[in-house]
């Protein structure tokens, strides 16, 4: 499972042309899974989300998780991160979970961060055409990958 996380002051999804989901100041989560991808995957990624110290404290250092900050979650399935370009110049999704394993995993992942956090959680529509608006602050933009746990 691979992460892509941004510190956002806002973001939302549109689809054909209505706002679907939007937050404000927290974490917009960029998700996308591997057919080997198991619940202690998904366990282990909501874990590190939710303890990642990425929001400054009174002293401008980040060291403040998304708790903490009372901050808010936008979850959007991303296929893409899977992407192997190591061939010519059309991308390969080879190792991107098929929708049929893909959609169980994502909406477990959502559940999870329910959960095990008092953080709002919204979500994209999986398999939608999407379109993304977000404002990064810091720039903080950060990879996370369950299968690179060391």
């Amino acid at each position: 499972m691979r992460v892509i996380l941004q510190r956002v002051t806002k973001a939302s999804v549109h689809i054909e042309g209505t706002v679907h989901a939007a937050i404000q100041h927290g974490l917009m989560l960029l998700a996308g899974f591997e057919a080997d991808d198991t619940r202690d995957d998904l366990e282990w990624m909501c874990r590190k989300i939710l303890a990642m110290r990425i929001f400054p404290d009174d002293q401008g250092k980040m060291n403040h998780d998304i708790i903490e900050s009372n901050g808010e979650l936008l979850v959007i399935s991303q296929f893409t991160l899977h992407a192997s370009t190591r061939k010519g110049n059309r991308p390969s999704f080879i190792r991107a979970a098929r929708p049929e394993i893909a959609i169980p995993l994502y909406e477990s992942f959502v559940q999870m961060l329910e959960n095990q956090s008092p953080c709002r959680v919204m979500s994209g529509v999986f398999g939608a055409e999407m379109d993304v608006h977000l404002v990064n602050h810091g720039p903080v933009t950060i990879m996370i990958d369950s299968k690179q746990r060391e």
